[in-house]
């Protein structure tokens, strides 16, 4: 069955990085995209990131791009986020899901089809 596991969260100072791994099982990671979202805490689940088939990626949010980095490498069905400048406002539950496309887009919630029990990033002095 599809099953995909997050791991490399941790506890951090503000501006360390940390670097999340996803690891896909189950399904062909090639054929589709993959995406990250976080949860706070009292607030809703939102898109982070995604990267499609063809290596290109997708940001959602200001508050991430330049500082976030999503990759693939699908030979070891995984798909990375580096996180870099980690600010307080980043500590959240960080998931992957497995879109039910090739490609990415709006980052909506509906598009994502598997989703792992994420791995917790916390940012704190």
């Amino acid at each position: 069955q599809v099953q995909l596991v997050e791991s490399g969260g941790g506890l951090v100072q503000p501006g360390g990085s940390l670097r999340l791994s996803c690891v896909a099982s189950g399904f062909t990671l090639d054929y589709y995209a993959i995406g990250w979202f976080r949860q706070a805490p009292g607030k809703e689940r939102e898109g982070v990131a995604c990267i499609n088939r063809v290596y290109t990626s997708t940001y959602y949010g200001d508050s991430v791009k330049g500082r976030f980095t999503i990759s693939r490498d699908n030979a070891k069905n995984t798909v990375y986020l580096q996180m870099d400048s980690l600010k307080f406002e980043d500590t959240a539950l960080y998931y992957c899901a497995k879109s039910k496309y090739s490609y990415c887009s709006g980052g909506s919630l509906n598009e994502y089809e598997y989703w792992g029990q994420g791995t917790q990033v916390t940012v704190s002095s």
